[in-house]
């Protein structure tokens, strides 16, 4: 069976618990806090599960930082019932969407004081403890009608958290808010042709802007045994929705056929409303994920008066994961981070189901800051046979400005064949790290992650 997951990719096989790990620099005394991270972990490479990098069971790593200290480090298995069987343990309890028990992979988010491991496609999210123990599937007191969505987005303004799910047995995509106690207090069914993806959407001040794109379920592949039967239609069509947050109406607007994994950040501006993304010219050609074209950073700028929706690029080089400063999150800013990708032929976003082409030199160990106003970028490169991560920004406090505050990332440092958490502060972006977290294990790479202070 071919596997993604090796290189950065290849799995860890164990949980670790460590405590007052070694630091390097200083921690800021104000990070008080956990920074957690998911990605896809398989228990075992025979397992079918690890011939799609999607489909592998989720693993969460965490740092917990106090007081200018790193106190732990541990990394989780999150328990569906199957990986709970596989550790020998008991299932924990809790509601299942459809038969779809899946150990949440993508994104990890704190709401209300909890902690939720999240996917997209159907299932539901799994709740953590603190310490990263799995408590159990959650659909918040039965206020999701099905699944939840691997990402969130959260008004700074009315501490609403928006997310929208999709599922192939649907005909709709689903708009859902949840409040500041963890209640689902709205949800909207939007009618979708087709049963296309949706990774993630935009949210402004007025709008929620879905992607109707042409990645849509494909029964032939399904039939085929592909684990994740998903694949480019050009009878699809692209277009925008604007979803208006007031009434629930929804406009669409045409755009020129493309795939969006991640969004940076939308605004309104005057009469248009503006979405930063990083875009793909295609997506799961045959339904392989590693197939379509290297990743952009482009804008879109869309009027409200004519509906037309002129497109930008932002920076041409391949680059991946997307962040900014969230309590900036639906409002004009200016500054987001990326992941760099090496710009290998017809390949960025690794992962698939095919790859024994895909070098390993398609991991990259660049993270780069953009100045939106400025229409520049400063790259903070690591090791030469390091590879980093997401990049995550947290500001220094609740008031401080947008560029205030650091930017936090999990590096594997092949020196010590173990990953560090390196804090660098975002005004001396490419200068030495405010501080080294060194950790006592390797970190596969992964997907997204939060930090969550206490």
């Amino acid at each position: 069976m071919t596997t993604p997951y090796r290189g950065g990719f290849a799995p860890v096989t164990d949980e670790v618990t460590a405590f007052d790990l070694e630091v390097t620099g200083r921690i800021p005394a104000e990070l008080n806090g956990r920074y957690l991270r998911n990605g896809p972990n398989p228990l075992s490479l025979d397992d079918p599960n690890a011939s799609h990098l999607f489909m592998g069971e989720g693993m969460v790593h965490g740092v917990r930082l106090r007081d200018g200290r790193a106190e732990w480090y541990r990394n989780r298995w999150v328990r569906s019932a199957h990986v709970s069987e596989r550790l020998g343990e008991r299932p924990r309890p809790g509601p299942v969407h459809e038969n779809m028990d899946f150990a949440a992979n993508t994104h990890v988010i704190g709401l209300a004081g909890r902690t939720f491991a999240t996917v997209e496609a159907g299932a539901l999210p799994y709740e953590l403890g603190y310490e990263l123990d799995t408590i159990g599937p959650c659909d918040f007191d039965g206020g999701l009608p099905g699944g939840y969505a691997a990402h969130t987005h959260l008004d700074p303004v009315s501490g609403e958290l928006h997310a929208t799910a999709y599922f192939f047995g649907w005909d709709h995509h689903q708009h859902i808010v949840i409040d500041q106690k963890g209640s689902v207090t709205q949800i909207r069914n939007i009618p979708i042709a087709d049963a296309p993806m949706l990774h993630d959407f935009a949210l402004t001040e007025h709008y929620v802007v879905i992607y109707d794109l042409p990645v849509t379920f494909s029964m032939a592949h399904a039939e085929q045994g592909v684990r994740m039967p998903y694949a480019w239609n050009d009878a699809h069509g692209a277009r925008l929705g604007l979803l208006s947050r007031a009434t629930g109406e929804v406009r669409w607007v045409e755009v020129e056929p493309c795939w969006v994994f991640h969004t940076l950040n939308a605004y309104e501006d005057g009469e248009e409303v503006v979405v930063d993304v990083v875009r793909y010219p295609k997506r799961f050609v045959d339904a392989r994920l590693e197939l379509g074209g290297t990743p952009t950073l482009d804008r879109w700028r869309i009027s409200l008066i004519t509906g037309k929706v002129t497109q930008t690029r932002l920076d041409d080089r391949a680059q991946e994961f997307p962040r900014m400063d969230e309590r900036r999150t639906g409002r004009p800013y200016r500054y987001g981070y990326t992941a760099a990708a090496r710009d290998v032929h017809d390949m960025a976003y690794p992962g698939g189901s095919e790859l024994e082409d895909l070098p390993d030199e398609a991991f990259d160990n660049t993270l780069i800051k953009h100045d939106l106003e400025r229409g520049t970028q400063e790259s903070r490169r690591f090791g030469s046979e390091a590879y980093v991560g997401e990049p995550l920004f947290v500001g220094a406090d609740p008031d401080s400005a947008e560029d205030d505050g650091y930017v936090i990332s999990y590096v594997n440092n092949p020196a010590r064949g173990a990953a560090d958490l390196v804090i660098l502060s975002a005004q001396d972006f490419t200068g030495e790290p405010v501080a080294t977290v060194h950790l006592p294990a390797r970190i596969p790479l992964g997907f997204h992650g939060s930090w969550i202070a206490d």
